[in-house]
């Protein structure tokens, strides 16, 4: 929405400075031809500025499935540490047993 905005200022300003450089500004000079030259600079802002706006989402939303996937992965790893954890743990358990057998 801010690259909208932006884009219909910045084509705003420069029709109404295309507009001061061709008339002598005054009420009765503008003419049907200023108008559609200000509708379509702000057509032309609307359509830059929803092509802008479609690439900035797309681009937040892989993004964000980046994100996603690089806290799936800590969390998979995380898992898999536990779990060696456990298993040395378990495997320490079996050489303790197997040096001090039981009467």
């Amino acid at each position: 929405m801010k690259s909208i905005t932006v884009v219909g200022m910045i084509l705003l300003a420069v029709s109404a400075l295309l507009f001061y450089l061709t008339t002598d500004f005054t009420v009765e000079k503008i003419t049907i031809s200023h108008v559609m030259g200000v509708m379509a600079g702000i057509g032309i802002g609307l359509i830059f500025g929803g092509m802008i706006g479609y690439i900035s989402k797309g681009s937040a939303i892989k993004a964000e499935a980046k994100k996603r996937e690089f806290k799936q992965l800590q969390k998979e790893k995380e898992e898999l540490e536990r779990q060696t954890l456990e298993i040395e743990r378990q495997k320490a358990e079996l050489e303790q047993q197997k040096r001090n057998p039981q009467i």
